[in-house]
């Protein structure tokens, strides 16, 4: 919004000494001393914690606010009322009178030179920092950021991405989708698209909502933080270019509340699938593609032949174009339905990028894998579940056209083409009459080897290589509720296991991975034959 305050709130010069040491996103709040989410007040260029924190940058403005019957109303207009503040991490502008989050500036410009001398401090804290390291890594025999592997030493370059606010379920979608590496390396190999010409060019975009959708693209930006991850030149990435471009095409997202990471991650390949076939600022991917295509050949491409992975039958469609997401997430079910008056049999095609699986009910009461009340649930017996023959109740009577009236029937999936990246989500949230419960039951998973032969309609016609899935992430859901709780993400890369929690990520083992209770499992089909270890 644009906000009518600044004039009167930003008082501090944009390079003041007044700042303190260090990096701006490790800034502790004057109060508590939290370096949590810290804010830092444009008038006065104190640092508060946020109101997700303990909230004192707002109690700050609170206590700045001029009485009325102290001052009379011109005077209080031109008293500095510490109403707007600067994210150290984002550099996000906020205005406490508004409630809402700034997109204009002063006629000096001054909240973007503050925005800018904050954010050279922190590349400046960070290369002292990157330096800092790499003297003790020279002196040091052993660090506990280097790991054997093979008999050699490599260093651990995963990049963490920053919480903007109850964004951890965009966190963990994203660690996940860039650790399927046919996926996120078609992105990372897309040319830049530069939005921007003349004297913005070549400098950071800070995003404002008075932008017009021309410069708003989900490919560039979900391109941009691929490319930032894996680099291992930062700890941590602040996605809030690619937050911002959520906001603006998915309003259902807009917001600092928590969010499902499930419904994050379909909105996300839907609204990418539907870029990546509409064009990009009326230029085709596919044409930028083609200009590009000697480039990528000389590398190692993982676009090559992905397209001619779908049969007609398998896209999802619109002007009939298939994208990377159909070409990797996407398969197809076979829906029966059967009268159990006339027999009459309806057969349906869905495609599908994911298949969301029920616990069955038997398990729901069963919360850890060493619980000894009853055997263990585990992803086959959910996946026999969503397949099985079920017989339809009362409230879903199938529409029988021989019959030419609703009836009893039958019901059952059956698997007609895999996709190369199989998700399974598990059903963990259920709604009761007023609420939203979680299913805390665990599920046991296998880490290689996941068999779907069968589950397909036509097994003889796959060969046993192309039924056989290995994981590559998992999404972990922690807390009780959908509308609260916290997510992370395992991921493997080269072979080793990592744990993402939003700026943090840290080395694990095979071990740890089994114990999670899965929301979200990503299966990358096996390339080549393996070992008969099979779910």
């Amino acid at each position: 919004m644009e906000c009518p305050h600044l004039s009167s709130s930003v008082c501090i010069a944009p390079d003041s000494a007044k700042f303190p040491n260090g990096s701006p996103s490790s800034w502790c709040c004057s109060v508590c001393r939290s370096n949590k989410s810290p804010w830092v007040c444009l008038t006065c260029s104190s640092v508060h914690c946020g109101r997700y924190v303990n909230g004192h940058a707002k109690k700050h403005y609170e206590d700045a606010q001029v009485p009325l019957t102290n001052h009379k109303k011109s005077e209080k207009q031109d008293k500095p009322q510490h109403t707007v503040c600067m994210d150290c991490s984002s550099y996000s502008t906020y205005c406490y009178r508004c409630d809402d989050f700034v997109v204009n500036d002063t006629k000096l410009g001054l909240v973007q030179k503050v925005r800018e001398h904050l954010q050279n401090l922190e590349n400046s804290a960070f290369t002292a920092d990157r330096h800092r390291k790499r003297k003790l890594l020279e002196n040091s025999s052993l660090n506990s950021k280097l790991l054997k592997v093979n008999g050699s030493t490599a260093a651990i370059c995963a990049t963490g991405l920053r919480n903007l606010g109850n964004t951890c379920f965009m966190n963990a979608i994203l660690q996940s989708l860039s650790n399927i590496e046919q996926f996120c390396c078609y992105f990372k190999e897309l040319p830049a698209v530069e939005l921007r010409n003349g004297k913005t060019a070549g400098r950071r975009t800070y995003h404002t909502r008075s932008q017009g959708d021309n410069n708003v693209s989900l490919v560039e930006e979900f391109r941009k933080t691929l490319c930032a991850l894996w680099q291992g030149s930062q700890t941590a990435f602040s996605p809030e270019s690619l937050f911002y471009v959520v906001w603006k095409i998915m309003p259902n997202f807009r917001g600092y509340q928590q969010q499902d990471a499930h419904e994050f991650m379909r909105y996300l390949l839907d609204h990418l699938h539907l870029e990546l076939q509409g064009g990009f600022n009326g230029v085709s991917r596919s044409a930028i593609l083609q200009e590009n295509s000697a480039l990528s050949a000389s590398n190692k491409c993982c676009m090559k032949g992905i397209y001619k992975t779908n049969s007609p039958k398998t896209e999802r469609k619109e002007n009939g174009a298939s994208t990377v997401v159909t070409a990797i997430f996407g398969g197809i079910l076979q829906n029966e339905v059967n009268c159990l008056i006339c027999g009459t049999e309806s057969r349906k095609f869905d495609p599908f990028l994911d298949l969301s699986l029920d616990i069955p009910s038997q398990f729901r009461n069963k919360r850890s894998k060493n619980q000894e009340n009853g055997p263990v649930c585990s992803l086959r017996d959910c996946l026999r579940s969503f397949t099985d023959l079920e017989e339809l109740d009362e409230t879903e009577l199938y529409m029988c056209h021989k019959c030419k009236k609703k009836q009893k029937s039958t019901k059952k999936f059956w698997i007609q083409k895999l996709p190369k990246v199989l998700c399974l989500h598990l059903k963990r949230f259920h709604w009761t009459a007023y609420l939203r419960n979680k299913v805390d039951t665990y599920v046991e998973f296998p880490l290689r080897g996941l068999d779907m032969k069968c589950y397909l309609l036509e097994p003889e016609n796959s060969g046993p290589e192309h039924c056989l899935y290995d994981l590559a992430a998992v999404v972990v859901h922690h807390g009780s509720g959908v509308g609260s709780g916290h997510y992370t993400a395992y991921a493997t890369h080269e072979g080793r296991w990592f744990h993402f929690n939003d700026s943090t990520v840290t080395l694990t083992d095979e071990d740890t991975v089994v114990k999670a209770k899965a929301y979200i499992l990503f299966y990358v089909e096996r390339q080549a034959k393996a070992g008969s270890d099979k779910l």
